[in-house]
């Protein structure tokens, strides 16, 4: 993108031309001598078969600086497991496997559920935990770095540029989320330009202001899935096991630093992945699931600040919500327009119609269950709880990649 204001409570970080990814990648590889970068890598085994994921492998193979590379397996059997091994070992880099499905780390699940510590099911959000889990137990890395498997346009400086503000010592953040344009043929990331965005400006009209809703409107793309941090800041963060999880993040993030040392930074010029539907009709899939799941983070959120939801108050911030949203609506249009892209304006209310009936839901979710939330415990909590659960999961893990 071709600015650089400075807008909010954090820093960014931009992405001008004049950008020389040699010089970041040999000061990297300085930096990783002293302090060790874990990259972690949610996958679904499916991934392996697709292209993303092969030019994904192909791009981290030249990359020198990284300490360890951690991949969070989901959905494997034992021949998917296999084949997973062979798929990544050509990286030249140290590989470390967990296999989610395997009788060895389900044992672990079970463990931690015995001592009252959920982890929830199945899903990215529990991959993402073990995967930060490991770097952990591992006790190397001074910082991890995670993206997502299927960035279909994936080149290497997108990871070199997440982790040198963290890697940086002279920059001193703790905290890096990546942006990035959604923009290819048409304007995409539904869920952040007509829910999330307008949802976060209709609460500063409701409640207020609040130190917490400036700083979530700083991001530019508040659900990226691309993100490192210290390893000092991951033992303290929780993460959510739903829809809810990168967002979430970034409200633990508020809660364990400071918004000097958080920063977003501009990855890449363009990014494309797959695209969710809106599945307007069923509430447990697609984009109307993710934004029942967030409207229960934003609740939770404005509880943990002080604030009380009561059905006058979720009418009241529906009908700013509305409002602000298809304001927004008219605003992507002639954007859309002076750019000579297409818009589809009934397929952009079609969705604001649906996620408001997503915030509607979740609300009434978080006010019928308010102390119910899917937050994994943090690092800190579970080796309170079982000591030697790092070993165990170093153990298991690395007894595995034979």
């Amino acid at each position: 993108m071709g600015d650089f204001h400075q807008g909010g409570e954090i820093s960014t970080l931009h992405r001008f031309h004049t950008a020389n990814l040699e010089r970041l990648e040999r000061e990297l590889e300085q930096l990783s001598a002293d302090r060790p970068i874990t990259l972690v890598l949610p996958a679904l085994v499916s991934e392996l078969h697709r292209p993303a994921l092969r030019r994904i492998v192909a791009e981290l193979s030249e990359v020198k600086y990284l300490h360890q590379i951690v991949v969070s397996l989901d959905n494997s059997d034992g021949d998917g497991f296999r084949h997973a091994k062979d798929f990544f070992g050509v990286l030249p880099q140290t590989v470390r496997i967990i296999w989610n499905a395997g009788e060895q780390v389900q044992s672990l699940y079970q463990r931690l559920d015995q001592h009252g510590l959920k982890v929830g099911t199945n899903g990215k959000g529990r991959a993402v935990w073990i995967g930060l889990a490991y770097a952990q137990a591992e006790g190397r890395s001074h910082m991890v770095a995670l993206h997502d498997s299927d960035i279909v346009n994936y080149e290497r400086g997108l990871l070199a540029r997440l982790c040198y503000p963290v890697a940086n010592p002279n920059l001193n953040y703790e905290f890096c989320k990546g942006y990035y344009s959604r923009i290819n043929d048409r304007l995409y990331g539904r869920v952040t330009r007509l829910f999330v965005t307008p949802l976060i400006r209709a609460m500063q009209r409701v409640f207020g202001y609040k130190p917490v809703l400036v700083y979530l409107d700083s991001f530019r793309y508040p659900l990226a899935g691309e993100f490192a941090l210290t390893a000092e800041l991951a033992r303290a963060n929780r993460l959510q096991g739903d829809w809810g999880m990168d967002f979430g993040l970034l409200a633990e993030v508020f809660r364990n630093s400071s918004t000097q040392r958080i920063c977003q930074v501009d990855l890449i010029d363009s990014y494309e992945h797959k695209h969710q539907p809106i599945s307007e009709a069923d509430p447990h899939k697609g984009l109307f699931k993710m934004s029942i799941d967030i409207a229960r983070t934003f609740c939770r959120t404005m509880v943990s600040d002080g604030e009380v939801f009561s059905e006058g108050v979720v009418e009241t911030l529906l009908a700013a919500y509305l409002g602000t949203a298809r304001d927004t609506i008219k605003k992507y249009s002639d954007d859309a327009l002076i750019n000579d892209l297409p818009y589809d304006r009934h397929r952009e209310d079609l969705a604001v119609r649906t996620f408001a009936q997503g915030l509607r839901i979740g609300a009434a979710s978080f006010m019928e269950e308010p102390l119910e939330h899917p937050e994994m415990p943090n690092w800190n909590r579970v080796t309170s709880e079982i000591p030697r659960f790092p070993a165990m999961l170093k153990e298991i893990v690395e007894s595995e990649q034979c």
